[in-house]
């Protein structure tokens, strides 16, 4: 045999037994199996906008270790040519997993994308011996669908209560701007003056001596006695030419 084709055997040998031992160096990766799943509510596996969406996370360990479930993330991805679109929130759990044991996560995400197909892609997080590995937990093509509308949705009537008190206040406004009002005018009544001076009462036989100083009264009964003594005073006149009226007369018949 030819020296060279000892060397050649020699060499293969040698790169031989050093695969063996890097192989044999680096630690196996620890057998995890990780089953994902919608609740039975959602059997379509739909992902609703605007809502909390819902998987559960079945974790075994199959490994002769143990193991600490750190977190669970995902990510949105285009489905014909996987560009990441956006990635989801991520989980803390922080949970040990015996050997030959099974665990069950639930995972809560959102969605904010429009209606259509997309690609989810949820991870598990583990540690071993201060050794992080990331195993893969689900990854589909999911649906994203809009939230079916209810009548009894607190956002759906607070939304119609300020839409219909807006119309409201803007209707009223526009009336009372461009409708005249109907309402006649009530008319202010005139104000009556206080009669000026003494009213007398057109019924009343006289009046109240008590009311009219006294030098007043005494004035008006001197002038009323002085009134009397010249009616009486007429009066005796008035009998005595009637009686020399009587004597004359009398005197003719003689």
């Amino acid at each position: 045999m030819r020296p060279s084709t000892y060397i050649a055997r020699g060499l293969s040998v040698a790169t031989l037994l050093m695969a063996l031992g890097v192989s044999a160096s680096q630690p196996e990766d620890p057998e995890i199996l990780i089953e994902a799943s919608f609740p039975e509510s959602n059997p379509f596996g739909h992902v609703v906008n605007g809502e909390r969406n819902q998987m559960y996370l079945v974790v075994e360990n199959r490994s002769d270790k143990n193991v600490t479930l750190q977190l669970v993330a995902g990510s949105f991805h285009h489905p014909e040519t996987g560009a990441l679109i956006k990635n989801t929130s991520s989980l803390t759990y922080g949970l040990p997993l015996l050997e030959g044991s099974k665990l069950q996560l639930p995972y809560n995400f959102y969605s904010e994308f429009k209606p259509g197909d997309l690609r989810l892609n949820l991870w598990l997080e583990h540690t071993v011996d201060d050794e992080k590995y990331r195993v893969t937990a689900y990854d589909s093509v999911v649906t994203v669908v809009e939230p079916e509308p209810s009548w009894f949705d607190f956002k759906l009537l607070s939304t119609y209560l300020i839409v219909i008190a807006g119309l409201a206040g803007l209707s009223y406004a526009a009336y009372q701007a461009y409708v005249p009002s109907l309402k006649p005018k009530r008319k202010r009544p005139t104000e009556v003056s206080a009669p000026v001076g003494t009213v007398t009462a057109t019924g009343a036989s006289g009046y109240q001596e008590e009311w009219i100083p006294e030098h007043h009264l005494k004035k008006a009964k001197g002038k009323k006695t002085k009134g009397d003594g010249v009616a009486s005073s007429e009066e005796v006149s008035g009998g005595e030419s009637g009686a020399e009226g009587k004597r004359t007369r009398k005197g003719k018949k003689y």
